[in-house]
């Protein structure tokens, strides 16, 4: 299965909450601190649910989050 990275750049976001709204496997939470700016933002805090639907980053109307795809590295031993 593959696995899932979320980020969040902080100082783009105005604490809407739509990627939480959105998000159907709860993999993020509103923080208890705020931007420069006085916005409390998300923060991924089940990383291991994301599917990478990408609805979170799609719907960000500020372009503050983005969904990685993790790609491990084949060894070559034999």
């Amino acid at each position: 299965m593959p696995v899932f990275e979320l980020t969040v750049k902080p100082i783009m976001c105005k604490g809407c909450g739509i990627c939480v709204e959105v998000c159907d496997e709860k993999c993020f939470a509103i923080r208890d601190s705020f931007n420069q700016f006085g916005h409390y933002y998300p923060e991924p805090v089940a990383m291991e649910n994301c599917t990478g639907c990408g609805a979170c980053a799609k719907l960000c109307p500020d372009f503050a989050i983005t969904v990685y795809k993790v790609v491990e590295e084949k060894s070559d031993a034999a």
